[in-house]
């Protein structure tokens, strides 16, 4: 066990603790049992996560401090499709019954919502963000 030497259980602890995120707490969890002498072959059957990455997050954590390592770092993604302008419109549309909008049915679904966003906008999106965007719009269901 030659990873996390210059890492305590107690930093570990300390910042588990602390951790607000369901993905910091299992990072954590996972290195402290390898600081335990649970082999990374075992964490991997544990916690079904590939050998891989259970020693690139001990790497980071070895690498960087605690609370940085056990994070995601930022990425820069696509930017959304819809701008603020068009996100509003939306919302303000599943405010209303989709049959104001030319869209079958009593209450908007996903799978409406992304045909209507298709239409109105031009714009393609998964049904799981489409699930997103009905969350953010607290629209009726």
């Amino acid at each position: 066990m030659d990873k996390l030497d210059g890492v305590t259980l107690a930093a570990l602890r300390e910042q588990l603790d602390a951790a607000e995120s369901p993905k910091a707490t299992k990072r954590l969890m996972i290195a402290i049992a390898y600081k335990d002498g649970v082999p990374v072959s075992t964490l991997s059957e544990r916690y079904g996560v590939p050998e891989s990455t259970l020693y690139y997050w001990l790497d980071r954590i070895d690498d960087k401090p605690i609370a940085e390592a056990v994070e995601d770092d930022d990425r820069p993604g696509r930017p959304a499709e819809l701008g603020e302008r068009d996100r509003q419109e939306l919302f303000d549309a599943l405010s209303k019954p989709p049959e104001e909008h030319g869209v079958d049915g009593s209450s908007w679904t996903p799978d409406a919502v992304r045909e209507f966003i298709e239409r109105e906008f031009g714009v393609s999106y998964s049904l799981g963000h489409v699930r997103r965007l009905l969350r953010e719009s607290d629209a009726p269901l």
